[in-house]
């Protein structure tokens, strides 16, 4: 398999094939963001991919369902380019249903309504998309290169198009003091365009970052965890998701994992509020701490 750097896949598709079509992320300047550090931006030519085909085709059955393309930035292709790849996986898994990867406002946005309509007729589907927030200011700190119009502009896009998502979002991005606005933002745009999957991260602050810069003169600072938990509970007692869309909270980030389906949402609600009591029952003063992550 022609694998280039480090290669991530959303926890979900643990057991879902991984087919590089890009490497590195053509965006690569999110505030926050380590994860593609010192790995340039580049696109697979066809025949690495058609290679890769035919190995996963010698482990994977023709009956395969869905499959993830990789790395960080696979939907920033053109969509001609992207038509080319769906041709070339249905021809060696034919029963193909579901073609996901990473997508993000910001390369949707180039692709007509037309265009999105024949990628989802080839396969795209069910996108992970790093919705991070709606809260303009913090779309702005973290450098995310879009504004809340233009998240709504492209969900309906996407909406139009038939194409679900699965909106990850980060708990803490606006800030200590900001978690109010924030969640009440993120909320009113997931409730306007409901995602198949809800998938939280807590904020974290990783070295060599400008987000790090921000935090050292004082343009950030980093709440605490009580109060990124505040702000997931809120988010959680606001939604209005369908019963079948999953709350996946397993971010090794977070320091309360729940992994349920919104028809238990109140079950979910009180499993989060029971975390937090045991938190401050076994470890008093954790949570008005900030618990320190490593680089991902």
């Amino acid at each position: 398999m022609h694998y280039t750097g480090p290669v991530f896949r959303p926890p979900p598709e643990a057991d879902t094939p991984l087919l590089e079509i890009t490497y590195g992320c053509s965006w690569n300047r999110c505030s926050f963001c380590t994860m593609y550090d010192g790995q340039k931006f580049g696109i697979s030519p066809l025949e690495h991919i058609e290679e890769d085909l035919q190995e996963l085709s010698r482990y994977y059955p023709k009956n395969l369902k869905r499959i993830f393309l990789v790395n960080g930035d696979a939907f920033a292709l053109q969509a001609h380019r992207l038509l080319e790849i769906a041709d070339l996986i249905h021809e060696y898994f034919p029963q193909i249903e579901c073609i996901t990867c990473y997508a993000s406002i910001r390369n949707i946005k180039p692709k007509k309504l037309d265009d999105l309509k024949k990628l989802r007729k080839a396969g795209y589907n069910n996108f992970y998309m790093g919705i991070e927030t709606a809260y303009d200011a913090a779309l702005k700190q973290m450098r995310k290169g879009y504004t809340q119009s233009d998240e709504f502009e492209q969900l309906k896009k996407l909406e139009d198009a038939k194409i679900t998502y699965n909106a990850i979002i980060m708990l803490g991005v606006a800030g200590k003091g900001n978690h109010q606005e924030n969640a009440e933002q993120t909320i009113k745009l997931l409730n306007r365009f409901k995602p198949s999957m809800v998938l939280p991260m807590s904020t974290s602050v990783q070295n060599n970052t400008p987000l790090k810069e921000m935090l050292e003169n004082g343009e950030f600072i980093i709440p605490t965890e009580r109060e990124m938990l505040e702000e997931e509970l809120m988010i959680l007692e606001n939604l209005q998701m369908d019963d079948d869309c999953l709350y996946f909270s397993g971010h090794i980030y977070n320091i309360s994992r729940i992994s349920q389906y919104f028809k238990y949402q109140e079950d979910i609600i009180e499993k989060l509020k029971k975390r937090i009591e045991e938190i401050d029952r076994s470890h008093p003063g954790l949570l008005d701490t900030v618990l320190s992550r490593g680089n991902l």
